[in-house]
């Protein structure tokens, strides 16, 4: 009995060593999906979601399409943002832990292995769906030091750079039939806390994504 639990134990650990690890994302599918004029009748919002998890090629897809690299040799993006800053770092929370999405090499950066679902909003759907998508700008990239005050003004254009990203992942849910809602209710100074963001790194929105319940 006693081998048994250590041999128990010693499976669990593997599988947590495995898991609380940065992520190296499938290649993405430029060429599936749904028409873009179907995709955009069929873009909607969803509010109740299932507990399944995306599979690594969802996940490589629903990335890229946010704010991946589509000109790797000038390295932007899918979605624009002011002055090409490309300030907005999109995290990720799973039940695995939180991820910062780098899109030169599409891959995932593990920041810590807590489940931020629950944190990253008021509304109850965002513990139970796949994961929670959490825009973040990097006010550093646009010069802003940490310790400056930073704004509204100073957001101005974060805000419009990272409604590009929430709409791309809009329209690659239509198309690859999931479900989302971007959020602005967010408990920001505990979440960035969490997160371990510095001073001039700013909670924009999240949106959640999942399964749609039938």
């Amino acid at each position: 009995m006693k081998k048994i639990i250590l041999t128990s134990l010693t499976i669990f650990s593997v599988c947590l060593s495995i898991i609380a690890q940065d992520i190296t994302l499938p290649a993405p599918d430029k060429k599936g999906g749904k028409p873009l004029m179907q995709a955009l009748n069929e873009r909607q919002t969803t509010r109740s979601f299932t507990d399944e998890s995306l599979t690594p090629q969802q996940l490589s897809d629903l990335l890229w399409a946010a704010f991946g690299i589509n000109r790797a040799d000038q390295k932007k993006r899918t979605a624009p943002s002011a002055m090409n800053y490309q300030e907005i770092d999109v995290y990720v929370a799973m039940p695995t832990g939180l991820y910062q999405y780098l899109g030169e090499s599409h891959t995932l950066k593990l920041i810590n292995n807590k489940d931020l679902r629950k944190t990253t909003g008021t509304q109850a759907y965002v513990n139970n769906a796949a994961l929670n998508l959490v825009y973040v700008a990097d006010m550093g990239k646009a010069g802003k030091k940490e310790g400056v005050k930073i704004d509204d003004s100073d957001l101005f254009m974060s805000y419009s750079d990272a409604a590009f990203i929430a709409q791309n992942v809009y329209l690659y849910c239509a198309s690859a039939n999931l479900g989302c809602v971007v959020r602005g209710s967010i408990p920001k100074e505990k979440l960035a806390a969490e997160m371990g963001l510095k001073s001039n790194q700013y909670i924009i929105l999240a949106q959640t994504v999942g399964f749609p319940k039938k």
